[in-house]
């Protein structure tokens, strides 16, 4: 262990000056220079008839995470039907083009540099309005950082009076310093929150919200026979039923920075393990340590034991390019080994076309859930925040999640994974039952945010749709349309 970087000076230095604190304050500082530069009319760029609606999207791209990729995707292709091509102009930032080319159609890709507060005071307002797209969104579970980049994002739209919209967020505990950071410049953005909890942590910071949902319904992956000729070459025989198992590690959040660590880790090449990017740093304790080893060897005894019982093909699928390690260290503990499928090899069409081929599910990735459920795969989660809670709590199924520290875990997934196959059709109906209500709540965000859209530029030309929520969805892929039939005849009833 690095004596510079757990010198209790230093520590003490560091406390005093935290950088997350320190990056929030020059965001708030760029903020107030957006607000004096509208003031003076100085503003760049505004919204006239005639003119195409230039917006930025803010998000958590350029990661290989899946979910944020799909959910993103599916926005685009929301705001290109409410809206219209022909009065449409979207750019996204990226942290990699290389790892989100080819994603994104008509959306030009701009490279989010690490230090963001100058970028994004030159970048956003360059358009007529920025949408934070990252579902996570108002948490500082993950990283203060990432809240901060798209609440300072948001906040600059706001302060130039342009459209400032949180899409499909959710929102949880957040430091003291990040809440007042969101009160303050977030009290004029319009946040569309995928569940009611998150409307209440915003509502008592003042913020204005309505009731959404995730926006990745609507994802259409490759066909089927992609993602089995991928099984295939994994070694499935195509006809044993597939098992997904969806690992990642609950226990190394939130990442920090730690401008000590990444002095130890540049020049003496420590606390490599740990190291997200930047002077960003995975949380790490001996006691966080034993919690993961835990749950890994939990996920590899009830996935050994059902697969063995049951005669499963086993397969570890990582969402984000981060879940590498934790694929692998279940598939470590596997006495016959498990097929790997990792979102930094595999881009999202791929990704969901495995998950749908697959019988059943367990999973710590709400987007691996999220997509798999119009596929009518058999999933429970092991979760480390409400998501996949209230996921199953709105499917009716509070019985499919559990807590990725409780006791007796590796009994109670393989209890579970029983469950899924045992009671499949009971499981399937509540996935029918929840995929047409989430839809419609979607179809409602589509509204609200037209709606807002005129509300900011009371000129814009609103495309001519019926007022209901099922005229303001995208194009449905079959399998969610097969859903809606059947929700429509009284069979998901």
């Amino acid at each position: 262990m690095s004596t510079f970087a757990e010198n209790p000076i230093w520590k003490s230095l560091q406390k005093s000056v935290d950088p997350d604190v320190l990056l929030q304050q020059t965001m708030a500082g760029f903020i107030e220079a957006c607000s004096m530069r509208y003031a003076l009319g100085l503003d760049k760029e505004r919204w006239k008839p005639g003119k195409a609606l230039k917006l930025l999207l803010a998000g958590y791209v350029g990661t290989r995470n899946t979910g944020a990729d799909v959910r993103v995707e599916e926005m685009i292709r929301q705001f290109r039907h409410v809206i219209g091509d022909d009065n449409l102009e979207m750019s996204i930032v990226t942290t990699d083009r290389e790892l989100s080319k080819g994603y994104f159609r008509t959306v030009r890709q701009i490279t989010l540099p690490q230090v963001f507060p100058k970028f994004l005071f030159d970048e956003c307002p360059q358009h007529h309005g920025v949408v934070a797209c990252e579902g996570s969104m108002y948490k500082s579970k993950f990283a203060s950082a990432l809240t901060c980049m798209m609440a300072g994002a948001v906040g600059m739209a706001a302060a130039e009076n342009k459209i400032s919209v949180g899409y499909g967020a959710e929102a949880g505990y957040m430091t003291e310093n990040l809440r007042d950071f969101v009160r303050k410049y977030n009290k004029h953005s319009l946040v569309i929150c995928r569940n009611e909890p998150s409307r209440q942590v915003l509502g008592e910071l003042g913020i204005r919200t309505t009731a959404g949902a995730d926006s990745a319904w609507t994802f259409e992956p490759a066909p089927l026979e992609v993602g089995a000729d991928l099984l295939r070459k994994a070694g499935w025989d195509g006809k044993k039923k597939v098992m997904a198992v969806c690992p990642i590690n609950p226990f190394w959040w939130p990442v920090t920075p730690d401008v000590g660590k990444a002095i130890a880790r540049t020049f003496l090449g420590e606390y490599k393990k740990e190291h997200y990017k930047s002077i960003y740093f995975h949380t790490k304790t001996a006691e966080n340590d034993k919690k993961y080893e835990t749950y890994i060897a939990a996920l590899a005894q009830a996935t050994h034991a059902f697969c063995q019982e049951r005669d499963f093909f086993p397969i570890m699928v990582g969402m984000e390019k981060l879940d590498r390690g934790a694929c692998e260290d279940v598939v470590k503990l596997l006495p016959k080994g498990a097929a790997l499928f990792i979102s930094d090899e595999h881009r999202m069409y791929e990704m969901v076309s495995v998950l749908r081929n697959c019988s059943t599910m367990v999973s710590s990735r709400f987007h691996a859930v999220v997509t798999s459920m119009p596929g009518l795969v058999s999933s429970g989660g092991v979760t480390m925040d409400e998501r996949i809670r209230n996921l199953m709590n709105d499917r009716g199924q509070p019985e499919l999640f559990l807590e990725v520290d409780e006791d007796q875990l590796d009994a109670k997934v393989l209890t579970m994974m029983r469950r899924l196959d045992d009671d499949r059709d009971w499981v399937l109906e509540g996935i029918k039952r929840s995929v047409p209500r989430q839809l419609e709540l979607m179809g409602h965000m589509g509204i609200d945010f037209m709606d807002e859209v005129c509300r900011v530029y009371p000129e814009f030309p609103r495309k001519e749709l019926p007022r209901t929520p099922w005229a303001h969805l995208p194009s449905l892929p079959p399998a969610v349309e097969a859903i809606m039939s059947g929700a429509h005849s009284g069979g998901a009833a």
